[in-house]
């Protein structure tokens, strides 16, 4: 059991397309922050989340990785790459270094380490197979470190249930409620921590899959083309956002 965590990332691990009515994003890391909470009641547990939108892998190193480290808890989540996996071209050995080199150092400050894979979008997206390509040679070429002491991994985007409509949001890049909630219970699960059952995560499984979802001109002109406008003019959905959470702060169990 864990009394300290936190989570460092882009988009995925922030909880964008988990929103609530106050306009902050919630997502998979904060489901996962409260289910180790009630595990531990009444003892508390503390989280931070340094993650934000747009971070290529680099930038989640440079700007959070140290900071993670240094906030002193007993597990930090990491998870990196998907902005980097969208790009025209994809330096694939760098990515992996450069992932393997943080694992490292996160083991080496006596740290646990919840290493992710992000869910898999790629059946809903333009150019989905060259996506899925990618995130599966890169998940093999990573498979290793989660042999080692002191590291956990939790490879979601090799679960296809995962992959089901019913859990991305509108613009099917991001995870919706239901789809952070899943997460969050593969990670808890993978944890030995049990899932809350108010989640519904076992009621929205069982149900019948979705239906395959088509692009329309509607989703190009509101997803697709602003996407493509920020990468030509440099840029980024989290620009000038900083961390929704950055200091280990107790969880609340009415969260």
């Amino acid at each position: 059991m864990f009394h300290s965590y936190a989570a460092i990332g882009d988009s995925f691990t922030e909880g964008v397309g988990d929103e609530l009515p106050d306009g902050v994003s919630r997502g998979w890391a904060d489901f996962v922050a409260l289910g180790l909470a009630k595990a531990a009641a009444p003892e508390p547990v503390r989280y931070a989340n340094l993650a934000i939108r747009g971070r290529k892998l680099g930038p989640i190193i440079d700007e959070q990785l140290d900071a993670a480290i240094a906030l002193g808890p007993e597990v930090i989540s990491f998870n990196g790459g998907g902005n980097d996996m969208l790009r025209p071209r994809m330096p694939e050995e760098v990515v992996a270094d450069r992932f393997r080199l943080a694992i490292h150092r996160i083991r080496d400050a006596g740290i646990h380490v919840l290493m992710l894979s992000g869910a898999n979008p790629t059946d809903h997206l333009p150019l989905g197979r060259v996506f899925d390509a990618r995130g599966a040679r890169l998940t093999v070429a990573l498979q290793d470190l989660a042999q080692l002491d002191g590291v956990t991994f939790v490879d979601n985007f090799s679960d296809r249930s995962l992959r089901d409509i019913r859990y991305w949001s509108a613009d099917k890049l991001h995870l919706n409620s239901l789809g952070h909630a899943k997460v969050a219970s593969n990670v808890l699960t993978a944890l030995g921590v049990p899932v809350p059952d108010e989640w519904g995560v076992a009621e929205v499984a069982a149900a019948p899959a979705g239906r395959k979802s088509r692009n329309t001109a509607t989703y190009y002109r509101e997803y697709v083309l602003p996407w493509i406008g920020r990468r030509l003019t440099g840029r980024s959905s989290g620009d000038g956002r900083t961390a929704k959470r950055p200091t280990l702060e107790p969880v609340a169990l009415d969260a």
